[in-house]
């Protein structure tokens, strides 16, 4: 049987398509879209590599990666708090691959055995709109207990621990600062207060910039943009202290793209990829002491920061959030 011209052509082309396709960088990233895209779409400007990028926030893109991990869909899994990562690790879902950059990075911001590597830093913060809150008689909050005013009811958008590494990563900040106990009793007396738990840990920022909320809660850098573009927002970093999240990348085991996985790894470890978080608003601050994060942006030694011990993160996280649901949504 003998087919048209046009139809071989377009077959032949398909067949290229897929197989371009095949070859591609296949990337499950928990970094906001947005972002996401800029720093991908340098990475692919850089070195060549294409890149295929899914969505999704650290607790489904953990729970896929371990669904498939009998015939693994993506090569790397791009974002989320380092906690996830070595969890990851823990679940046999990734594979050591130790950077040339990883000697400059400091030890928290790298796995020592190569299983994860930083991508970048961030605070908590909380982000106001100073126009609502002055057009209700509201207070600026400037600490975790201001939060808890009755001024606030309803006023406040967060993410929630069930699905965000972000709002996982509050409640370990409250944990450091009052011990577990104090933190839940915190938590559920800012309940009231709080409008809606979001799915996504950047969605309240979105929510503040078009004023369905006049307070938000999530990592800065949001925040920092939104007052970069002209909003009356004002980011305010709770007096008490913050947790910050150290967002890192995989390898995922059996990564069908290895070579251009590594490629990943070596460049954003790198300085020259570090620079691209400025260079294009990320408003990330950079894991490199030889990078700057840009004019404007705070650095870490200006906020008074918590720490906390990644691997207590990373085993008790079920029971955390367990708890939070019980004692927090079940109130």
């Amino acid at each position: 049987m003998k087919f048209p011209f046009t139809q071989i052509i377009a077959a032949s082309f398909a067949t290229l398509m897929a197989a371009s396709s095949a070859h591609a960088l296949v990337v499950y990233t928990s970094v906001d879209e947005e972002n996401a895209t800029k720093i991908l779409d340098a990475f692919k400007a850089d070195t060549g590599v294409d890149v295929q990028m899914v969505f999704l926030s650290s607790g489904p893109a953990l729970s896929r990666i371990e669904a498939e991990a009998n015939r693994p869909q993506a090569d790397v899994w791009f974002g989320a708090p380092s906690e996830n990562h070595i969890l990851a690790k823990e679940r046999n879902l990734t594979q050591p691959y130790v950077s040339a950059s990883a000697g400059d990075l400091a030890d928290n911001m790298k796995d020592a055995d190569g299983y994860w590597h930083a991508i970048y830093t961030n605070p908590l913060a909380v982000g106001v709109r100073t126009d609502i809150l002055e057009s209700r008689g509201a207070p600026i909050p400037s600490s975790w207990e201001d939060l808890t005013n009755e001024a606030y009811r309803g006023l406040i958008q967060m993410p929630s621990p069930q699905s965000s590494g972000t709002a996982y990563a509050v409640i370990l900040t409250l944990n450091e600062l009052w011990g577990e106990d104090k933190a839940y009793e915190y938590m559920k007396a800012l309940n009231p207060n709080v409008q809606t738990y979001t799915q996504s840990g950047t969605a309240p920022s979105g929510a503040l910039g078009v004023g369905e909320t006049p307070i938000a809660l999530q990592f800065s850098p949001g925040f920092l943009k939104l007052v970069d573009e002209g909003f009356p927002v004002q980011v305010m970093f709770p007096s008490e202290g913050v947790g910050y999240e150290v967002a890192a990348m995989s390898i995922l085991k059996d990564a069908a793209n290895l070579d251009d996985a590594k490629k990943l790894v070596d460049w954003m470890t790198s300085a020259s990829g570090q620079a691209k978080l400025s260079e294009n608003k990320t408003y990330f601050l950079p894991i490199r002491s030889d990078v700057s994060a840009g004019e404007g942006i705070p650095t870490l030694a200006d906020i008074k920061l918590v720490p906390y011990d990644a691997s207590f993160a990373s085993e008790n996280r079920q029971r955390l959030v367990d708890r939070w649901v019980d004692e927090v949504l079940g109130q």
